[in-house]
């Protein structure tokens, strides 16, 4: 198996991560996205992230990105600081490849460091898979501890076909009171 390193991304990784992001946008309903963002959009998006102190990490194979994994707040009020919302993109000629969930577990690492205590995924769920969404990104969740919280139905359409959107969670931390502050991403991640 090839040697996977995982590093925190830049704004300049904005250009081979698109190349990956791109076609999930173009050729699937795995994001509800319609258009690819530019080059200069997605290095924003990184940037945001990155600014705000939550992590956004790049797999390297042979020195080149094979996918990334980001977090972000969850839903943006003061209440839910202790909540993220996660994602992740991997090349997809290189799916099932254990970058995914190497990548997860690092996120899961530095999360837990932040003091965050729960995590979200926001996945397009299918009623039916078809050839634009499969269930595949549920499974790649409950495969890693993850559990369903909830479905919004058929909330997203594209490709001309209504899909519903589930939520999972996982509980990483302790729900202590008073609750302990949460701390910025530490950028020291290994490679």
């Amino acid at each position: 198996m090839e040697e996977t390193q995982i590093r925190m991304a830049v704004a300049e990784d904005a250009a081979d991560m698109l190349r990956i992001y791109a076609p999930y946008v173009e050729q699937t309903a795995i994001t509800f996205e319609y258009e690819t963002p530019s080059v200069a959009q997605f290095r924003e998006r990184i940037s945001a992230r990155l600014d705000a102190g939550y992590p956004w990490l790049v797999a390297l194979r042979q020195e080149h990105i094979a996918g990334y994994a980001y977090a972000g707040p969850f839903v943006g009020r003061e209440a839910y600081s202790w909540s993220a919302e996660l994602s992740i993109y991997v090349d997809r000629s290189l799916r099932r490849s254990g970058i995914g969930g190497r990548l997860y577990r690092e996120l899961e690492e530095r999360l837990g460091q932040m003091g965050i205590l729960n995590l979200y995924a926001c996945i397009a769920w299918p009623r039916a898979e078809d050839e634009y969404l499969t269930r595949d990104s549920a499974h790649f969740h409950s495969h890693l501890g993850f559990k369903l919280a909830g479905t919004f139905a058929q909330c997203g359409y594209k490709f001309g076909r209504w899909y519903d959107m589930i939520w999972m969670e996982k509980i990483i931390g302790e729900h202590v009171t008073p609750a302990i502050p949460v701390k910025p991403c530490p950028f020291d991640v290994p490679q």
